[in-house]
């Protein structure tokens, strides 16, 4: 896997933000039922989960895919959440973290967006706090529903693909 510098990196963004804000313009414009910008409401929904499945694109690395424990999103707003919660990590070891949801987009019935927040418990930082921001995206179908985070392979990070199962208790 080759190793992408700073400038790597930021080119590749400003590249797919280019593309996104492309993508995103001529879809608003044809006002496709596919593609839609979510309308900013009013919610007062309560999801619980009980942590998360990842499954981590390092497979040779002994990583823990089941990230049990507990969290609590509040969906204050269509396209907005705030999220709390405590999970065993992917390192085997005890993560918290706060972190605020954003999904103005949707394609289909799948919110999308993006999760940034502060987490702990992982090596980089000596399980100290760090701040991350990861690409979201949500489903949700009555009381049930699911978040899918998308974690890049980067430096010491262990990317993955995971799973937030989660179900509604107030609305």
């Amino acid at each position: 896997m080759p190793i992408l510098n700073k400038t790597t990196l930021l080119r590749n963004a400003a590249a797919i933000a280019v593309a996104t804000s492309a993508f995103c313009s001529y879809a608003h414009a044809e006002r496709s039922r596919i593609f839609q910008v979510n309308e900013v409401g009013p919610l007062g929904e309560t999801w619980v989960n009980a942590g998360l499945y990842s499954y981590h694109f390092q497979r040779g690395k002994d990583l823990n895919d089941k990230n049990f424990g507990i969290g609590v999103e509040y969906r204050y707003s269509t396209v907005a959440a705030l999220a709390v919660g405590r999970y065993y990590n992917s390192n085997r070891r005890y993560s918290d973290y706060a972190a605020f949801l954003y999904q103005p987009f949707s394609i289909g019935g799948v919110r999308l967006g993006a999760m940034a927040g502060a987490f702990n418990g992982y090596p980089r930082g000596n399980g100290e706090w760090f701040l991350a921001a990861l690409p979201a995206a949500s489903i949700e179908y009555k009381r049930i529903g699911v978040n899918v985070f998308f974690v890049p392979n980067y430096k010491s990070v262990h990317g993955s693909l995971s799973f937030e199962f989660k179900v509604k208790v107030f609305d």
